[in-house]
């Protein structure tokens, strides 16, 4: 339901979309309202034993608070594992790893988070995502449309490309990856440096002198 200045909507009506590489499900929340103070987004799982939250470390400096919404989520904060029931928070801190898998069937979180005393940046990870869910299915003309939409001017503009480079070399389009690649690297060669030599998105690049060129 939409109104003069307010929307309302159920978490179940979100879309699922299978969060590449790993196996849990996101549910992009943050997208569907356009929303923008700060990041917010749901994921769910449908048995027990299913991922939930993906491993990480917020090494961009953002704080999360977790709430369980419905069943129960098992999470790994730091070296800590327990169980946390419906209406559960879980408050983590920048640079603690963090996971989470369902101990009931139909477990579903929502996930919020920003850095203190900084304007909130999106970044545009969940696009990302979406993007991949579409080649996953066969409809690369869509994801790469979506890829596109994501690249913007400013300090985070290399990573646009970057992310468009490791579409289009999975989707097999050498050329136009080397070329969003060669962008990227013009942008910020010392963070695109960091990802070349070992990530598998770019494998199908690998052997190539134009890649071989770039990466020196």
């Amino acid at each position: 339901m939409t109104g003069k200045g307010y929307e309302i909507l159920a978490l179940d009506d979100l879309d699922r979309v299978p969060y590449r590489g790993s196996g849990e499900t996101l549910r992009p929340l943050r997208i569907a309202l356009g929303f923008q103070p700060f990041g917010v987004n749901v994921w769910s799982a449908e048995k027990a034993g299913d991922k939930l939250i993906p491993p990480h470390e917020e090494d961009s400096g953002h704080e999360e608070l977790y709430v369980v919404v419905r069943g129960t989520a098992r999470f790994t904060v730091g070296d800590e594992t327990r169980d946390a029931p419906a209406g559960s928070l879980i408050h983590v801190k920048a640079d603690t790893f963090r996971t989470a898998t369902a101990a009931e069937p139909n477990t579903m979180v929502l996930a919020a988070g920003g850095k203190e005393g900084e304007v909130f940046h999106g970044g545009g990870w969940e696009t990302v995502h979406i993007a991949f869910a579409r080649l996953d299915a066969g409809d690369v003309a869509g994801g790469r449309a979506i890829m596109e939409s994501t690249i913007q001017e400013g300090e985070h503009e290399w990573g646009g490309h970057y992310n468009l480079a490791c579409y289009l070399a999975i989707a097999g389009e050498t050329d136009a990856a080397l070329a969003e690649l060669r962008t990227a690297l013009e942008l910020n060669r010392e963070n695109v440096g960091k990802w070349l030599p070992h990530d598998s998105d770019l494998d199908s690049l690998r052997g190539d002198p134009r890649f071989e060129e770039l990466a020196q």
